[in-house]
């Protein structure tokens, strides 16, 4: 069995991710957000699909543009979680904290999916712009977006 991180910030980050959940089915799974609701949701949706209850973890929310200072405890948390879980996979829909995963998870030999929001459409996130050359598989949700020369695919949408 594959240990996998699923991680994404809150909100559209998070459904996105959320909509991918059948292709890590009968992996161990981690998801990390920043949001502790989604627990919850995490746990009914484990069991009406009859998986185990995967692990989950909250982090600081942060970004660059309110909140710089928290970046620094993100990344601690998010390190902490990646080493003790020593994960086969990561994957992300951003942000900041997926940023940090993908990089510390292809540190410790980890496969790497980056995921670019949907709601990027006429140009990657700040995250999906720096994770390019860091990520194993690089998609973006938007065609016109993609760019094979520098290794960003377009292979549908998840919404």
């Amino acid at each position: 069995m594959r240990r996998v991180i699923a991680i994404a910030s809150g909100g559209g980050h998070w459904v996105q991710l959320m909509r991918l959940r059948p292709a890590w089915d009968g992996q161990a799974l981690t998801y990390v957000t920043t949001v502790a609701g989604y627990e919850a949701e995490v746990r009914r949706d484990a069991l009406a699909r009859g998986q185990a209850v995967p692990r989950f973890f909250t982090v600081t929310d942060a970004n660059l543009k309110e909140r710089k200072l928290h970046l620094l405890r993100q990344l601690l948390q998010v390190a902490w979680i990646v080493l003790t879980t020593r994960p086969h996979a990561v994957v992300s829909t951003g942000a900041s904290l997926g940023y940090f995963a993908l990089r510390l998870g292809r540190l410790i030999g980890a496969r790497t999916i980056w995921i670019d929001s949907i709601a990027n459409a006429e140009e990657l996130s700040l995250s999906g712009r720096k994770i390019g050359r860091h990520a194993d598989v690089w998609l973006t949700q938007w065609p016109e977006l993609a760019d094979e020369g520098r290794g960003l695919h377009y292979e549908g949408s998840v919404l």
